[in-house]
């Protein structure tokens, strides 16, 4: 597929299932522990565990998940879309049943949240794998891979704005029939959108003596190897922050009724640095830009240090450098995986193998995330609606100090592994 085919028409079609998945994963990651923690009492520790058990839960069926998408797409690619459309019924039902629950006991109550988690993760993950895989055997350069991710996660953006604003305007009820108004427009725009070419052989692995040499293909390449390495650091150095921003503006800047408006900024900003990260890429080529996108979080996130009560400019003008960060963190590493597929002999054939491991390394850094900051916080002597000065500093630490470290180690680690991710050596 060549440039002037995947237009801007082309585009929206195969990103509005982006703008639906990135609905639901703002108030998963960044909502729902707050929601649990302040309406119903649970405790960080406990909430930090039972996250992590779900996400890890998920993240071992994601590879699995990835294979069946693999199989679906070469032996029967017209039931792509009818499976989609199954696992966006799951997923908009574990929503509903995830914020919108009964009167529990306590007990009951996270046996509830466990099984609407696992609706939730698994409608989840299987359409994601789907769409990303389709997306990716679109094929094309550099340049062209970036657009389709960029298209993708820029529609994906507006759904997370989507997402900051509905449950404060409408109500949870409401917005959980607008995610699923969102998920069914979605899916249709999705079977209008330009359509993968028929693979010209069948799976190699499809016939492999051992399935397990299938599910473990993609750590036969070095490339996937290194990639998924830098990734997994600098997913946790996010992930962190989304889990613990909401505490933030609440107790540390202590302005709740501006949250909705600071998340609205962070997300608007990466949406609109999108296409000067798709230059960034045809001048500087994908590695470099990943890297001015590091680059750019730490300086921020160190800024982040000196907030208190009352900073809300400051805080502002984090939101807005941070999500222009964040549109290097969405357009590049997809580009990356789609160029290390193609490059491995596997394009057309194993897109779903990768990205189930992609997508089950996106919830280890969701989980560990969860289950590491929300327990160390409650350890160290914070809790929702603290004030006391050791406390808030531990949480300025967890949220902006420990996302700088990770950083760094992630962007010594891509530099350190560039020639590998980007195929100059084995």
């Amino acid at each position: 597929m060549n440039h002037a085919i995947f237009g801007w028409q082309q585009g929206w079609r195969y990103g509005l299932m982006g703008l639906a998945l990135a609905f639901v994963a703002l108030p998963l990651y960044v909502m729902l522990p707050h929601f649990y923690a302040e309406r119903f009492g649970v405790p960080l520790a406990t909430l930090g565990a039972l996250l992590l058990g779900a996400r890890l839960l998920d993240a071992f069926i994601d590879p699995l998940l990835g294979r069946w998408s693999d199989r679906l797409h070469a032996h029967a690619p017209q039931q792509v879309l009818p499976w989609a459309a199954v696992a966006a019924v799951l997923l908009a039902l574990g929503f509903a049943l995830l914020f919108l629950p009964p009167s529990l006991s306590p007990h009951d109550l996270l046996l509830w949240a466990a099984m609407g988690l696992a609706l939730t993760y698994g409608g989840y993950s299987a359409l994601s794998i789907l769409h990303q895989s389709w997306g990716a055997r679109l094929g094309g350069d550099e340049i062209q891979r970036a657009r389709v991710v960029a298209w993708r996660e820029g529609l994906g953006l507006l759904g997370v704005v989507l997402a900051c604003v509905a449950p404060l305007l409408l109500g949870m009820a409401a917005t959980s029939a607008l995610f699923t108004l969102a998920l069914a427009l979605g899916w249709y725009a999705w079977s209008q959108a330009p359509r993968p070419p028929t693979p010209a052989r069948p799976l190699d692995f499809a016939q492999a003596a051992s399935p397990a040499l299938s599910l473990w293909l993609p750590f036969r390449r070095p490339q996937f190897r290194a990639l998924l390495a830098v990734f997994i650091l600098n997913g946790v150095a996010s992930a962190v922050p989304a889990t613990l921003v909401l505490f933030f503006v609440r107790d540390r800047l202590q302005a709740p009724a501006l949250e909705g408006a600071f998340l609205a900024a962070y997300f608007v900003a990466g949406a609109l640095s999108l296409p000067l990260w798709v230059r960034a890429v045809a001048r500087w080529g994908l590695v470099r830009t990943w890297a001015a996108g590091m680059v750019l979080a730490v300086v921020t996130f160190v800024g982040a240090l000196a907030l208190g009560a009352g900073d809300t400019g400051g805080f502002l003008a984090v939101c807005l450098a941070s999500g222009l960060a964040l549109g290097a963190d969405l357009v590049v590493p997809g580009a990356l995986l789609a160029g290390i597929v193609r490059r491995s002999g596997q394009g057309g054939a194993a897109e779903g193998a990768f990205f189930g491991w992609w997508n089950s390394a996106t919830k280890l850094n969701l989980a560990l995330a969860a289950g590491l900051a929300l327990p160390a916080l409650q350890w160290a002597g914070y809790t929702p609606g603290s004030r006391e000065a050791d406390a808030l500093w531990s949480l300025s630490l967890a949220y902006a100090a420990l996302p700088c470290g990770l950083k760094l180690l992630a962007l010594g680690a891509l530099w350190r592994l560039r020639r590998v991710i980007e195929g100059e050596m084995p």
